[in-house]
């Protein structure tokens, strides 16, 4: 049985990561372990709101598919995410954040593009909004496949991008009803390049997936690529020559690889996904993304990171049991959220325990020992200060308050949320510290 301490150093574990006016949190910083991370608390208190902000240290939208101004904090203008991670080349820092006015990434203090994001840092995670996927329409299935892929083909993200701007492109020709003939070949011609690749990037990950699946209390899938497209550029971009009355007719480009499809059956039963119990179905994605996870670990040389939103409620004990001991296997560091912490109580000293509860200022963050353990010690994890690791003891304390608190001592800056930068410069109201020294006896 693997422990806390035999974690694989050849995995993807951030060392720390700080939130600003993102959400339900006015500004967090969490000092993190090599284990996984438990975090428990009521619901609505911001758990599923932390795994978010990790996810955005990915390519696209997160987990949600949030609008970028969604995801700032009320009252704020923008939102910022920052991260300090080791993996198997060393440290790196990736820093994200915008607003209504788009995105920013910057990856060890030099800006990026998003899609640079792939090549750093592998991401990957699980719902209850997913639990539905078999059922939903194929775009959902497209999307959550491609998700797949870039984990496994980093260079994935740059090819969807490029497709999905010349289809856009061609989409507006018909609908402006232009008839230019040379631009049509051109965008298709582009299409062709990438659409190919996609393909070809896409059965790659399939078959990736397929031989990464394992036997056990977890369904084993059938997967398949479903697609009218031809493989090659060539035959593409001249299907869609071939297509062009027909998709000015219809207003829309009708076939190509956004057209795709991820073909899933029940193994063990040989029925597709979607004819499957319900159960059935969320044990299913739950396999498919433990398959997925251990083959970045083998492509890659190192796990990725796992977020996993209120996984464990509707598993029954062995399945929770194989759960945890697939991620510890792994050596991933998994953030698995819940609101009970009876159902992760077997993973005791081997996980990182945190808690979310509802602060005056939003949402907070807290360490707490695991339930095994007696009341009376110190978790290591979060820092009010914005300095580093703290400890902070579980026993009450009647001075202890939470962090922000006037006079409380020293406190994460408001003005700046702990990062010591406004607008690149140093924070004027801390001097580029990330804190502040309020006297005690309080303001």
């Amino acid at each position: 049985m693997r422990t806390g301490a035999d974690v694989t150093s050849t995995a993807l574990f951030l060392r720390n990561l700080t939130l600003t006016r993102f959400r339900s949190y006015t500004a967090a910083r969490i000092a993190l372990e090599r284990q996984p991370v438990v975090i428990t608390g009521a619901n609505g208190a911001g758990k599923t709101n932390l795994l978010e902000a990790v996810s955005m240290l990915s390519p696209g939208r997160g987990l949600r598919s949030a609008a970028g101004e969604d995801l700032v904090a009320t009252g704020a203008e923008a939102w910022h995410v920052a991260a300090l991670f080791d993996s198997p080349d060393g440290p790196h820092e990736i820093a994200t954040g915008g607003g209504a006015g788009g995105r920013q990434v910057t990856i060890d203090g030099k800006a990026a593009p998003q899609v640079a994001l792939a090549n750093v840092l592998r991401v990957l995670w699980l719902t209850p909004a997913m639990d539905r996927l078999w059922v939903a329409a194929p775009s959902e299935r497209r999307r959550f496949l491609d998700r797949i892929t870039m984990s496994l083909i980093p260079d994935h993200a740059e090819a969807a991008t490029g497709y999905e701007r010349s289809l856009r492109e061609r989409n507006r020709l018909i609908r402006d009803q232009i008839t230019d003939r040379a631009w049509f070949a051109a965008l298709e011609a582009r299409m062709g390049e990438t659409g190919a690749i996609l393909i070809a990037n896409r059965r790659r990950a399939v078959a990736q997936l397929a031989a990464a699946q394992v036997e056990g209390p977890f369904p084993v899938a059938d997967l398949a690529l479903e697609t009218d497209a031809p493989d090659t550029a060539a035959d593409l971009a001249s299907a869609l020559a071939e297509a062009r009355p027909r998709d000015i007719a219809a207003g829309r480009t009708l076939a190509g690889p956004h057209r795709d499809d991820l073909g899933v059956r029940y193994g063990a039963k040989d029925m597709p996904a979607r004819l499957a119990s319900t159960g059935e179905q969320k044990a299913l994605i739950l396999s498919i993304v433990l398959a997925n996870a251990r083959a970045v670990a083998a492509s890659s040389g190192a796990a990725p990171i796992l977020l996993l939103d209120e996984v464990a409620a509707h598993l029954d004990e062995e399945r929770r049991g194989a759960l945890f001991e697939a991620v510890l296997t792994l050596g991933a560091q998994a953030w698995m959220t819940g609101t009970e912490t009876a159902l992760f109580a077997s993973l005791g000293e081997r996980a990182q325990w945190l808690e979310i509860r509802e602060g005056e200022r939003g949402s907070e963050i807290r360490a707490r020992n695991h339930p095994g353990r007696a009341s009376v010690g110190r978790a290591k994890g979060i820092c009010p200060s914005g300095t580093g690791a703290s400890e902070m003891t579980e026993k009450a304390n009647p001075d202890a308050v939470p962090p922000g608190t006037p006079g409380s001592g020293e406190n994460i800056c408001s003005r700046c949320g702990g990062t010591g930068k406004v607008d690149g410069k140093d924070c004027p109201e801390c001097g580029g510290t990330g804190k502040v020294v309020t006297p005690i006896g309080g303001a």
